[in-house]
């Protein structure tokens, strides 16, 4: 994969807003219609699963994650004795959890509840010590009406004193700028269902939208195997606009940081990881004169 901390996330928690074009609605889920190419290319990825593993560990939980997928993060999570609700819309991914859940032993899977659902809209009976978006979740959300929606449901679901915290790939200059139609090729890589494969990927910036749509392109070496492509969507948000969408939606930050080490957010961060305290969403009364 070409920079894997940047291209897909973990299954999105939520499809396309209503109303969005054809190009957007695919884009938010094909790519995790197929999970065992999902956990082949993302299986040395470990930086994000100890960082919210020990996170998960420290607040004892309960944990909601959103874009929980096929379990990655929220497996790993259990196994230390937390209780993870897991919501997530691809109902592929969210067999594939189960199928891994089926493995653990019966205390972890005790631990670990999954919902199908959209995340702008589903409501859970119940409030949370942490609640996350984990491994670019965040980067579905594609207007300021999705984003205000969310946020309005994580904000619902924190427990007091709880955090919301969520991690998102920054905007590449170099990804934005990108030609079309010049694919980015890598060397041959191997999928799970076709065998070796040519690989290369095609960004396309579409920014007064600000959303960045990524053409996964797969050709088989065998030959009855036709080339296939997969869309994938990601809004791109900028830091300070993050930090805007959080305020005026009743999040605190309590710091960003620009690695998984604790590294500072600054020009050369390629992901931001966000941690938030809820405010009051009640509206001040207006003075008397």
């Amino acid at each position: 994969m070409v920079k894997p901390s940047r291209t897909p996330p973990a299954a999105p928690a939520a499809p396309a807003g209503r109303g969005v074009d054809h190009e957007l609605r695919v884009g938010s889920t094909a790519h995790y219609d197929d999970p065992a190419y999902y956990a082949s290319a993302y299986r040395t990825r470990a930086e994000d699963v100890a960082f919210y593993v020990a996170l998960a560990s420290a607040h004892g939980g309960p944990v909601l994650e959103y874009g929980c997928g096929a379990g990655r993060i929220t497996i790993p999570m259990a196994r230390t004795g937390v209780s993870v609700v897991g919501v997530d819309h691809s109902e592929a991914m969210l067999d594939e959890l189960a199928t891994a859940l089926a493995k653990e032993p019966r205390e972890v899977r005790a631990r670990v509840s999954a919902k199908r659902g959209d995340m702008r809209e589903l409501r859970i009976a119940r409030r949370f010590a942490l609640v996350l978006s984990t491994f670019n979740t965040f980067l579905h959300l594609y207007t300021r009406e999705d984003v205000e929606r969310y946020l309005e449901r994580v904000h619902a679901h924190l427990a007091p004193r709880g955090r919301f915290v969520f991690d998102a790939s920054l905007p590449s200059p170099i990804d934005l700028a990108r030609d079309p139609g010049r694919p980015l090729r890598t060397p041959p890589l191997r999928h799970p269902s076709f065998g070796k494969c040519r690989y290369a990927e095609r960004f396309d910036y579409d920014a007064a939208r600000q959303i960045l749509f990524v053409s996964m392109e797969f050709e088989p070496l065998s030959a009855d195997q036709a080339p296939f492509a997969t869309p994938l969507a990601h809004r791109q948000f900028f830091p300070q606009e993050l930090e805007a969408l959080l305020h005026y939606n009743g999040f605190e930050v309590e710091r960003v940081e620009g690695g998984w080490e604790g590294e500072p957010l600054d020009r050369y961060s390629d992901v931001g990881i966000w941690t938030c305290r809820a405010r009051s969403l009640r509206k001040s009364r207006p003075r008397a004169r």
